[in-house]
């Protein structure tokens, strides 16, 4: 319930953050977007002036327990194989799986997370997409069955 309500707090602080720019990159071309700090003796960011641009400061950070916890609420951690969610708990943690691993790899590595109730953040593809792509498969195939069946008596 804790977590739930610091989750909502962290959303709520990240609608009002600024988006933090790096001053004078909207002026010119060669000054890059990412933020770096202002340096400049007369700078009004450096000094904080209100006619200046938002610098980052500790005022703006997220509640500490659910800092870089995933919006669904679990903690992500990226899995490269079978060994890596041997250690892990289903009810807190999330997997990602590196986009490193190939297809056979991957499917086996799926199908052993989803055995054991882990939720898998980069599957791809939902459930009902691929339970709706097989339907369409399975329609096809028959279709083209029946056809290639037609074709041959004549």
């Amino acid at each position: 319930m804790e977590q739930k309500r610091l989750m909502d707090i962290r959303k709520k602080l990240s609608k009002k953050r600024p988006s933090f720019r790096r001053v004078e990159s909207w002026r010119y071309k060669r000054v890059k977007d990412p933020w770096r700090k202002a340096r400049g003796i007369d700078s009004q960011t450096r000094m904080k002036e209100k006619s200046g641009v938002k610098s980052p400061s500790v005022g703006y950070r997220s509640p500490k327990k659910v800092r870089g916890v995933h919006p669904s609420g679990y903690e992500e951690v990226r899995v490269f194989n079978i060994n890596d969610i041997k250690g892990l708990n289903n009810k807190k943690h999330a997997l990602k799986l590196s986009g490193r691993i190939g297809a056979k790899k991957r499917i086996a590595l799926i199908d052993y997370a989803q055995n054991r109730g882990f939720k898998i953040l980069n599957i791809g593809i939902s459930q009902a997409e691929l339970e709706s792509l097989e339907s369409i498969l399975e329609s096809s195939i028959e279709d083209f069955d029946e056809d290639f069946i037609e074709e041959e008596e004549q």
